[in-house]
């Protein structure tokens, strides 16, 4: 094995993690942002550095992610499969990017793996049971978190019904930027482990290491670019999430960072990879729901979902493709 190639993987796992800081945590942050609990340089800053501090604490995902998908012990071209998915995962993150389409980067690299093994080794290397546990977890938390957003939302407005709005909402942006600082904390410990994983599952392939275990060097590489990323913010994302849907005030905000942050952090603990993405749109969906059904932007959201409903299949689509122009080339 050229290690040079596997130089690539970690580059390119890298990039997508830097990607994912731009792209995802921009999610987490944007309820902060946009009712002015935070202003947006202060909320970047303390947002990369709980997303280091979440990735560095915890590796269960990168596990998953590592031998969920496939056995990469098994596959003898798994180092090259893994940089089709991640050129594809790359490419699928900058272009929703671009348009502002807040489309998760873990249903990218779920289906770009997939499809890097099918094109590179058949479907028979699809671990079906582990592929269709990490699908289950993808589909019910963004439920979970639109149920649990409209609850959380829908006690509040009992609680604080007969107070001022002013009164309220001012207590309550304080509020956020403690729900704002666990919001960027559990996007950390699932979402950066994901790159984690990616390059543990190459160097298993390359017979670098026998385990899934995750080195120092990968958690702490991992953990940094996903903090540069968030650096540098990722706005139209920011604006999609925080002004698009509906208009969110403080109590709204505190309600759906507190939601989706429970069922980040849940699934993180029980090992299994969520789209931070859908789960925070969702909870700010419940929210908005509770606040006022006919408020919510259903349009925008519709659009949401139709690009979370194409990611994979297209994504699978990309990474095959994206595989056999590599062996046509290279090989």
């Amino acid at each position: 094995m050229d290690i040079y190639i596997l130089w690539i993987v970690v580059i390119l796992a890298l990039s997508f993690d830097f990607i994912n800081g731009f792209h995802d945590t921009a999610n987490a942050i944007a309820t902060s942002v946009s009712t002015r609990a935070l202003r947006p340089r202060v909320a970047i800053l303390m947002a990369a550095a709980m997303n280091f501090l979440g990735a560095i604490t915890f590796t269960g995902v990168a596990k998953t992610i590592g031998s969920g998908v496939a056995d990469p012990s098994v596959l003898d071209n798994g180092v090259e499969i893994v940089i089709a998915a991640l050129i594809s995962a790359i490419a699928w993150n900058l272009i929703t990017w671009w348009f502002g389409i807040p489309s998760s980067s873990s249903h990218a690299l779920i289906g770009s793996l997939t499809g890097a093994v099918i094109g590179g080794a058949g479907m028979g290397n699809v671990n079906g049971s582990g592929l269709l546990d990490i699908l289950k977890a993808l589909i019910l938390s963004p439920i979970l978190a639109f149920g649990v957003g409209f609850c959380i939302m829908w006690l509040l407005k009992m609680i604080f019904a007969r107070r001022s709005p002013h009164t309220v909402n001012k207590g309550f942006r304080t509020g956020q930027i403690i729900t704002a600082m666990f919001q960027a904390f559990s996007h950390g410990t699932n979402d950066a482990q994901k790159a984690m994983g990616i390059i543990v599952f190459a160097l298993v392939a390359a017979g670098i290491q026998d385990t899934m275990d995750v080195p120092l060097w990968v958690k702490l590489s991992a953990a940094t670019a996903m903090a540069l990323g968030t650096s540098v913010g990722g706005w139209k994302i920011i604006k999609t999430m925080g002004t698009k849907i509906f208009k969110i005030e403080p109590i709204n905000g505190f309600a759906a960072d507190m939601s989706s942050a429970a069922i980040i952090m849940s699934a993180t603990l029980i090992h299994l990879p969520v789209s931070t993405t859908h789960v925070i749109t969702s909870s700010i969906l419940g929210v908005g729901s509770a606040k006022r059904f006919s408020g919510v932007n259903w349009s925008v959201a519709g659009r949401i979902v139709v690009a979370w409903m194409i990611t994979i299949p297209i994504t699978i689509l990309i990474a095959m493709g994206t595989y056999w122009l590599i062996d046509v080339i290279f090989y």
